[in-house]
């Protein structure tokens, strides 16, 4: 309550540590219903929201303005589009982060946080952090794992009918109350006796009890005194009014206290119920206040029957998931919500929101059908006619977030945005420019006639045009008419004389990435919601163009360094033909760690195959270490036992993370004969001059950079003339949902099929059949050496 007050805010709660490593959970909730804000009741530090900051850096983190949300944490706005201030200050016990102390306020649109709130919420999670840390020097662990508990906010004074007195000693806990104070709070009207605070209130709901402990405290600390006021509701339903005041003479900490009974509820004037609309109200945490009769005969009960119950629980069709972003919308901002509402199968509703920071009033009025509702629901609501043409604004932003995720280059980011974004909002064109080096360069388009982009491409910043002011601001732009467009900037080319125009900043980590522009047919308005929403997803989009520019940067250095690192060429031998293949995975663009290679050694010829496990820069950086130092232990003249042993040292000694697979094979090629030592990669296959072909069986050991101990036995095996051995990596026989088992047979029978050919002309076919796969997850490489038959 404190620090809510402090923060000028509606509501406020507290995250703390739990015994799961990097979660945090939320402990206590005040002036917000628990249900609509489980999705946030748990939140890892790693996760890119202000809560998650607060904790990870040790500092504060204010949000006045809805659009620093928007810029610094879109993904938060994916999920909460509408304006509101959000302040967030660690709790600390001792030096260590034990939690953070949150308060939501409503948007101040450009004003940043006043200094008085920032001292203030500061003060408040010094005082949090050493009342836990008081708790932690007691034995009690700083954690929390359960539903947040809830707790109310105190509220207006009403109007009293019945009185209660009570007295109440905050450091012992005791409580002294009269029989009325008794009868109010359902324990039965019985003579003055004295008790617990907890027995008093045992009747309560447990967030009015939890709030009356905490606004005990309260009163108990206040330097001067004055009266702190709450509402609860009493075991009948009825609301009542607590008021606390400081015992004057007595020492700190004793209160005095008083319940008045407002009796069945509030008082509301008396035109409300001759208004010919259905009026309601609810609290903070969606408890109806009032109803009106016109509301009764629309939801078919009687105010009784609504007073005091939660809002879904006692209009079930308000527990539809499509109206619980309108109600949170109503709870996080000031700005009045409109939407159509189905409350029977045949019957809608239009409904509109008027928030306050006690609570929210709702109009009801019947409507013909969808897209038929007042004038003024319908210009709020902008181009937006249905509930679920609304809903789509508020839902489809998770499905792009989603999809975002698994985009990896700039042009599938592109591709997601036109296949999510565009229709959920009704557009028909899209453009996305990226900066570099000062100037913008269109980087896709959809919709817009041929050519007409191209007069734009490689502006610079300094350019008057919205694509650019909307990114140099960090502001996005909306034009619900060319008109409005053209009166903006006079002599713009334009592609149509009719539609509206919405232009979105991409901007990511405070970074200016470029920005994006929508096309629409038809003249439209930008509702609220659909500014905050696309506002928001510009964020993420920028996010994800961002990453792609670093994954291509990465996976251009780890093409090139592959490149440098594999053999360009193989060495001549006159008995022994060789010839390798490489061919990179389709799911993605990242290189793998699969190297080949061929050494002539003073034994004869080294014939080498390898596998680092992963993926990108690191692989391929690991894969080059391990086949330089392969081709370095083989020229100093070690044995294939000893350079596997060695290098699964060298790999483990380089602690990069990363395992590897290989298979080392040392042929004699003037008498065929072999051996071959293999660390945990698949089996060669071997084909005989008779065109058979077999899977060799080879002893092996585990794979590299796992086991400091682990040992590699040798096998001999001899090369016939005429005979072809093939080695490769798993991602030539692994396919999913088929066993490997599967593939190696095919690669068997491919290999015996066309061993009589040439075997430049063998590797390309055997490595053909696989690059058929358009969904291959890994690369692939392929090493054959043939043993020539003799002339003549």
């Amino acid at each position: 309550m404190s620090a809510v007050d402090a923060g000028g805010g509606y509501a406020g709660g507290v995250y703390l540590r739990s015994r799961t490593p990097d979660l945090l959970m939320m402990a206590v909730l005040a002036g917000l219903p628990g249900p609509l804000m489980r999705p946030w009741s748990r939140m890892h530090v790693n996760r890119p929201f202000p809560v998650a900051e607060a904790y990870t850096s040790g500092a504060p983190v204010y949000l006045g303005d809805a659009e620093d949300i928007m810029r610094r944490f879109p993904q938060l706005m994916a999920g909460l589009p509408f304006p509101f201030g959000c302040l967030c200050v660690p709790v600390l016990c001792g030096a260590v982060p034990a939690g953070v102390l949150v308060v939501l306020r409503y948007a101040t649109r450009g004003v940043p946080v006043a200094a008085a709130d920032r001292r203030g919420m500061e003060a408040v999670a010094r005082r949090l952090g050493e009342d836990l840390e008081a708790l932690e020097r007691d034995g009690t662990a700083v954690e929390w794992d359960g539903e947040p508990a809830l707790l109310r906010l105190p509220a207006p004074q009403g109007r009293p009918l019945r009185i209660g007195r009570f007295e109440w000693d905050v450091g012992s806990g005791a409580v002294t109350a009269d029989g009325e104070a008794h009868a109010l709070l359902g324990l039965g009207r019985t003579a003055t006796t004295a008790g617990t605070m907890e027995a008093l209130t045992a009747g309560l709901r447990p967030e009015d009890a939890f709030g009356l402990l905490t606004l005990g405290r309260q009163a108990a600390r206040q330097a001067e005194p004055c009266v702190h006021r709450m509402r609860l509701w009493g075991p009948d339903g009825r609301p009542l009014l607590a008021e606390l005041t400081p015992v004057p003479g007595e020492p700190a900490g004793r209160l005095g206290g008083v319940l008045l009974d407002q009796g069945a509820e509030p008082a509301v004037p008396e035109s409300a119920d001759r208004v010919t609309r259905g009026i309601l109200s609810f609290d903070r945490t969606c408890r109806i206040t009032y109803a009106n009769p016109r509301a009764e005969g629309i939801l078919g009960h009687s105010r009784a029957e609504l007073a005091g119950r939660i809002l879904w629980e006692a209009v079930p069709w308000f527990a539809n998931p499509a109206y619980e972003d309108h109600l949170r919308a109503a709870l996080f901002s000031d700005d009045p919500v409109y939407f159509l509402a189905r409350n029977t199968p045949t019957n809608w509703l239009s409904v509109a929101l008027f928030p306050s920071r006690d609570g929210v009033t709702v109009t009801l009025n019947p409507s013909g059908r969808p897209g038929h509702a007042p004038e003024t629901a319908t210009a709020a609501a902008g181009a937006f006619g249905s509930s679920d043409e609304r809903t789509a604004v508020l839902y489809r932003p998770v499905a792009l977030a989603i999809a975002l995720t698994e985009a990896v280059t700039a042009r599938q980011v592109s591709a997601v945005v036109t296949e999510e974004l565009l229709p959920a909002f009704g557009g028909r064109q899209l453009a996305i420019y990226l900066q570099h080096e000062r100037r913008l360069h269109l980087a896709w388009e959809m919709g817009f006639p041929s050519g007409f982009l191209d007069r734009f491409d490689g502006v610079g910043l300094d350019a008057r045009i919205p694509g650019v002011e909307t990114l140099t601001t960090g502001r996005p732009l909306f034009f619900e008419s060319m008109e409005q467009l053209a009166d903006a900037y006079p002599g713009i080319p334009m592609d149509t004389d009719v539609g509206a125009r919405a232009f979105l900043p991409l901007i990511a980590s405070g970074r200016p990435v470029g920005s994006c522009i929508l096309g629409f047919d038809q003249p439209r308005g930008f509702s609220p919601e659909e500014r905050t929403a696309l506002t928001a997803l510009a964020g993420l989009i920028a996010q994800a163009l961002q990453r792609a520019q670093r994954y291509d940067t990465e996976s251009a250095l780890a093409r090139g360094l592959q490149d440098a690192l594999l053999p360009h060429q193989l060495p001549s031998v006159e008995q022994i033909g060789t010839i390798g293949r490489y061919l990179s995975g389709t799911q993605d663009i990242e290189v793998g760690g699969d190297w080949y290679d061929v050494i002539e050694t003073g034994s004869g010829l080294a014939l080498v195959i390898g596998d680092v496990q992963g993926h990108g820069v690191a692989a391929a950086a690991t894969m080059g270490q391990l086949r330089s130092a392969v081709r370095a232990f083989a020229l100093i003249g070690h044995g294939p036992q000893e350079i596997m042993s060695a290098t699964n040292q060298l790999l483990i000694g380089l602690d990069p993370g990363q395992f590897a697979s290989c298979c080392y094979v040392l042929l004699d090629p003037v008498t065929g004969d072999a051996t071959a030592v293999r660390a945990g990669h698949p089996q060669p296959v071997l084909r005989h001059p008779d065109g058979s072909a077999e899977v060799l069986d080879l002893a092996g050991g585990v794979v590299l950079g796992v086991d400091p101990g682990a040992s590699y036995p040798v096998t001999g095996l001899r090369l016939e003339p005429g005979a072809v051995l093939a080695l490769f990596t798993d991602g030539l026989v692994e396919k999913a949902g088929t066993d490997i088992d599967e593939g190696i047979e095919r690669l068997r029978s491919s290999l015996a099929d066309v061993g009589h050919l040439p075997l430049p002309e063998a590797a390309d076919r055997v490595i053909a059949r696989a690059g058929l796969d358009d969904d291959r997850p890994d690369d692939i490489a392929l090493l054959l050496a043939a043993r020539r038959r003799p002339a003549g």
